[in-house]
């Protein structure tokens, strides 16, 4: 452990030890359940030097522990390497949670519950009480919530983030923010409650048509929306010192006039003390963090908070014929973009010239920074050469990170958020000779990606049941990836969001029209290299029949998939002719705003590839 890191553990111990606490759990999550928090909640990474962005931690008089996933094994090991913090591996058989763990070594958990929902927080609680009834111990299990715990060893903590506010109208949206209100009305009235209060930011940028950037690639505002049958409030730093700019003011009175009183983030305490004992508010138990739920819960008793799922996330991954030709767009112009830095990174490696990751990282950006309406990118670039595209979430260094040698495999996954869509794209790609092995796994990987794409399903299948597709030719070679096949994509939002996803974990939500989704198998091969091939789908009514309603998928994504390493005795004939239909939809889509010289070479790219 570095210095700094086992100092930091230290005075966190020293704290445990003044309060009778027997373990603290550090969440990796801000007051909002957000997957990417802004710096100030980066807990995790603060104390212990992981820097994934899925982890939790417990610290013990005796133990330090990470929780994480398959995604973040190998940068786990890597960066824990020495310190003393034991890597705990989640989602693999005979996998013991972080809840039950906890349970087993500890009485007294301090949580910080403005970090933790309330699910999770239950979770451990769960588990505490099942542990009361060890009969080998006398136990008296408890939590202790300590809202914004370390702020009592982390003496320079990043200050609460406050950016720009800028609205969308619906001619940019498809739908405006009173529609979207009353939709939220009519389900007050069915679940028979007088309010919700929405807590996740993707939520209320949504509802609101509100962007900010208040957390790196995501285009959010930390807030909280409270809608009642008659009120909209927007809980929101609003001070005048906490102000950037004229354009969020203006934004301010745009809302204010479409009747959303804007209140300061603090006051939602303030106001609930207020709220009638029978009051009844509605929250998503993902996303609302324990405090907020047990403030509430102390204003209305338990009975007035009723703890369900929010619908905005259903609302939202459903997208409106605004937004599906405006995502074809984006998706077009970053095709464009990303054919540009392939192209330049093909050249420059192959005519011997140095080209390292973190620089090959920043001409993509640098493509993609040129297209009218980018706002940034929808999350950290992975630029991985040989070796490091093993790590499924590989962070490219800015110093020392690899050069990219005219042999073998580098997986480039990266997206661009516009004001006219979000973009997520992987390109595996071959920079002159493979070995026998990366061309197989290139194309087992290959046959998955195209199998989903291909997909055609009766209506109400959910994609649990879609997810052996992408598997099946990694699985008849006995090979494997341990991450999900695909997530939910947003209109200018989150890169990742719900309620659908591609993945053997069981999620009952069926895939609809209209939802936006990605298409990722990979493998990895720790110390070799790491394939991955990623194209966004469009789920698309497919046609009626005696048998039902059918759907299927439309590509989005608009970027050639390199032939060079296909073996094509494994390709079957179907296989070949979407993946040739495909390079050759993209050329023609592409070649008229491309250079002259650049659409050439994509033009050689894309030529069609024959079965033997």
């Amino acid at each position: 452990m570095s210095d700094i890191h086992s100092a930091r553990v230290d005075a966190i111990r020293r704290m445990m030890a003044e309060n009778g606490w027997d373990a603290v759990v550090i969440s990796g999550s801000d007051p909002h359940g957000s997957e990417y928090p802004a710096p100030r909640w980066k807990q995790v990474e603060w104390v212990s030097g992981f820097t994934g962005e899925a982890g939790d931690m417990v610290i013990t008089q005796d133990h330090a522990g990470l929780w994480t996933d398959s995604r973040y094994f190998i940068q786990a090991l890597e960066q824990l390497d020495g310190s003393g913090i034991e890597l705990h591996r989640t989602r693999i058989p005979g996998a013991v949670g972080l809840p039950d763990w906890v349970a087993a070594h500890a009485d007294v958990v301090a949580v910080d519950g403005r970090s933790q929902s309330i699910g999770y927080v239950n979770e451990i609680r769960e588990a505490l009480f099942r542990a009361q009834f060890d009969p080998d111990r006398d136990r008296h299990c408890r939590i202790v919530d300590v809202p914004d715990m370390l702020d009592r060893v982390w003496e320079d903590r990043p200050w609460f983030p406050v950016t720009p506010v800028e609205t969308l109208d619906e001619r940019e949206v498809g739908e405006s923010r009173h529609s979207k209100i009353l939709r939220l009305r009519k389900f007050l009235m069915a679940e028979g409650k007088d309010a919700i209060l929405l807590s996740a930011l993707d939520d209320i940028a949504w509802t609101l048509n509100v962007r900010g950037s208040d957390i790196e690639y995501n285009p959010l505002v930390i807030s909280y929306l409270l809608v009642t049958r008659d009120d909209v409030i927007w809980y929101v730093k609003k001070d005048s010192e906490d102000i950037p700019d004229a354009d969020t003011v203006d934004s301010f009175a745009e809302l204010q006039a479409d009747g959303v009183e804007i209140k300061s983030y603090d006051d939602l305490s303030v106001d609930a003390a207020g709220w009638d004992e029978l009051f009844s508010v509605f929250v998503d138990g993902k996303t609302l963090n324990y405090s907020t739920y047990m403030m509430l819960v102390d204003m209305l008793d338990e009975a007035g908070v009723y703890v369900g799922c929010s619908p905005v996330p259903l609302y939202k991954a459903v997208k409106n014929a605004v937004e599906i030709e405006c995502l074809k767009d984006a998706y077009l112009e970053d095709g464009a973009a990303v054919e540009q830095f392939l192209y330049w990174l093909e050249t420059r490696v192959a005519s011997g010239e140095s080209v390292t990751e973190w620089e090959a990282s920043q001409k993509l950006t640098g493509f993609r920074a040129r297209i009218p309406g980018y706002r940034g990118n929808s999350f950290e670039n992975i630029s991985a050469y040989g070796p490091n595209a093993a790590l499924p979430h590989y962070s490219t260094p800015v110093e020392g990170s690899a050069v990219i040698e005219p042999h073998g495999l580098y997986l480039t996954d990266s997206g661009g958020q516009y004001i006219f869509g979000t973009t997520d794209i992987t390109r595996t790609v071959p920079m002159g000779e493979c070995t026998p092995l990366e061309k197989e796994d290139y194309t087992l990987v290959l046959k998955g990606m195209i199998a989903l794409a291909m997909a055609v399903f009766p209506e109400g299948t959910a994609g649990c049941q879609l997810d052996v597709l992408a598997r099946n030719a990694l699985w008849r070679s006995k090979r494997n990836f341990g991450h999900g096949t695909g997530h939910g994509v947003g209109f200018y939002l989150c890169v990742h969001e719900g309620p659908q996803d591609i993945r053997q974990n069981f999620n009952a939500q069926p895939l609809l029209p209209g939802m936006v989704t990605s298409d990722e198998p990979g493998i990895y091969r720790e110390g070799l290299h790491g394939v991955r091939h990623e194209n966004i789908l469009l789920c698309r009514k497919a046609g009626n029949n005696e048998f039902g309603r059918w759907l299927g998928f439309e590509t989005l994504t608009c970027c050639h998939i390199d032939t060079s390493a296909i073996v094509p005795s494994l390709m079957t004939e179907d296989e070949m002719t979407w993946l040739n239909r495909y390079n050759s939809s993209v050329y023609t889509r592409l070649a008229p705003v491309l250079p002259s010289g650049i659409a050439e070479w994509l033009r050689r790219k894309t030529c069609p590839v024959d079965l033997p």
